[in-house]
């Protein structure tokens, strides 16, 4: 392999002579050699600095043209539009596990762009530090990326996912209208319910969760970049926070803006807390609809077999003809891991010290990994399973007029009492409703036909 030396405040550094990042980025690659090339700062996070750098260049060459030139702006933006395209990628590979103010990924962001920069000029016109940090500190620009790549992660991603299902259930729902079948909780036998209204619970579970998702994005359009070091500002022009943030929000088309308290900005996580909460509020609730469905489908003859799914591939090596529903286990997983996630983030926001978070990298990489994880899953989940749901209604039916919760219907007639008397010699004894209730005299067989309709119970 051939390489370049590069220098940085320390000395010098062996780099790769093809590759654009420089001595710091090295430094930290090499003293760092933790999940490397599995557990790289996500690309949503270097996404969000191509963005953030190019926004800064454009708020610098606005508020100190003298210091940021027209020139140096345009090689700037160049370098950037080829991170935000991603064509740049393969530049970044730091890891998670680094300094925990994310300072190396925010200065291999810079030396790319500097570098690139300096190509595309073709001489040596941008500095990393003196240009293309300039009026910035790793510690206002690694949360600012995290805020970002969390907005374009929720808005671009999970919320979309999400909406995807709800628009099939809503579909499940108008195709199954009227099929009675027995309800359940507990886990035991409970009145009548339609299948739609079933369905309507998923339904409704995951609108209200986009709700919670929505209403969790607000505090994350507040932007910690401005605040430079511990939040005071040093270094950058008067009214950079909110020229900055103004630009990020034309770049992405997000109403992002300057965070009210710098202070607050670098040194507290919270609004990712929250943020995640809602996102560990729709796991909870996609392990429950995965889990009802599995249930539902459980079989094919010694299960509850009320529903059909889809059977996508072989599910046993030894048992032939066994067929399992693994898009619900995956989606199950997929909610543990994010329960898991959640824990991560909450206790890696508990850590910062006075004015800096330094647990950033690993609660951005939990909580990027929660949404990502869980818009793909919702969207297999989607695509091979929920669309191709059918009802067993002959199974329903059989189900529904075997339990012995009916009962309930006679309360009014009969009263709590002698009804739970009904059921019990019903099941002990083998024999219908009907049957026990006229045998223990408390309707006769016209009364009890008069007023026992499972399907009106719903």
């Amino acid at each position: 392999m051939e390489y370049r030396i590069e220098h940085d405040s320390m000395g010098e550094v062996k780099v790769p002579a093809d590759k654009l990042w420089g001595a710091q980025t090295q430094r930290s690659h090499e003293n760092f050699e933790i999940g490397v090339g599995i557990e790289t700062m996500p690309a949503e996070i270097i996404h969000a600095f191509g963005i953030l750098k190019k926004a800064a260049a454009m708020a610098n060459n606005e508020l100190k043209k003298d210091k940021m030139t027209d020139e140096k702006l345009d090689a700037i933006s160049k370098a950037c539009d080829e991170i935000i395209e991603g064509k740049l990628n393969d530049n970044f590979p730091l890891v998670v596990w680094q300094t925990g103010s994310g300072t190396q990924s925010n200065m291999n962001a810079n030396e790319v762009i500097a570098n690139r920069g300096n190509e595309i000029a073709g001489k040596k016109l941008l500095h990393p530090n003196d240009d293309v940090n300039q009026s910035q500190s790793s510690n206002d620009t690694f949360p600012t990326a995290m805020h970002i790549a969390a907005i374009l992660m929720l808005e671009d991603k999970l919320i979309p996912a999400a909406e995807t299902l709800i628009e099939t259930f809503k579909k499940l729902e108008k195709e199954n209208e009227g099929i009675v079948k027995s309800g359940r909780t507990h886990l035991q036998d409970a009145t009548p319910i339609t299948f739609s209204q079933e369905i309507s619970g998923w339904r409704s579970s995951l609108e209200r969760d986009v709700e919670l998702i929505k209403l969790s994005m607000k505090p994350l359009y507040e932007l910690a970049l401005g605040g430079t070091a511990v939040g005071t500002g040093l270094n950058a022009p008067k009214a950079f926070g909110e020229t900055v943030a103004k630009k990020v929000s034309d770049l992405t088309g997000k109403p992002f803006v300057t965070a009210i308290n710098k202070f607050h900005a670098l040194t507290s996580k919270d609004e990712l807390v929250f943020a995640h909460g809602a996102i560990k509020a729709l796991a909870a609730d996609m392990l429950k609809i995965a889990n009802d469905v599995r249930w539902l489908a459980s079989g094919p003859r010694d299960g509850l077999g009320e529903i059909f799914i889809p059977e996508n591939e072989p599910g046993s090596s030894i048992m032939p003809g066994k067929v399992n529903p693994t898009q619900c286990e995956a989606v199950t997983m997929v909610a543990v891991q994010v329960m898991g996630n959640d824990v991560a983030v909450g206790i890696a926001a508990s850590q910062g010290n006075f004015e800096l978070n330094v647990f950033m990298p690993v609660c951005i990489y939990n909580f990027l990994q929660s949404a990502r994880l869980l818009s793909e899953a919702i969207l297999s989940f989607n695509k091979n399973c929920a669309v191709g749901i059918k009802a067993n209604k002959e199974k329903m039916h059989h189900n529904l007029h075997n339990s012995l919760m009916l009962v309930t219907a006679l309360n009014p007639y009969i009263g709590y009492e002698n009804a739970a008397k009904t059921a019990k010699k019903a099941f002990k004894d083998n024999i219908s409703l009907k049957e026990a209730c006229v045998e223990l005299g408390f309707l006769t067989e016209e009364k009890f036909d008069e007023v026992f309709h499972p399907e009106q119970m719903v």
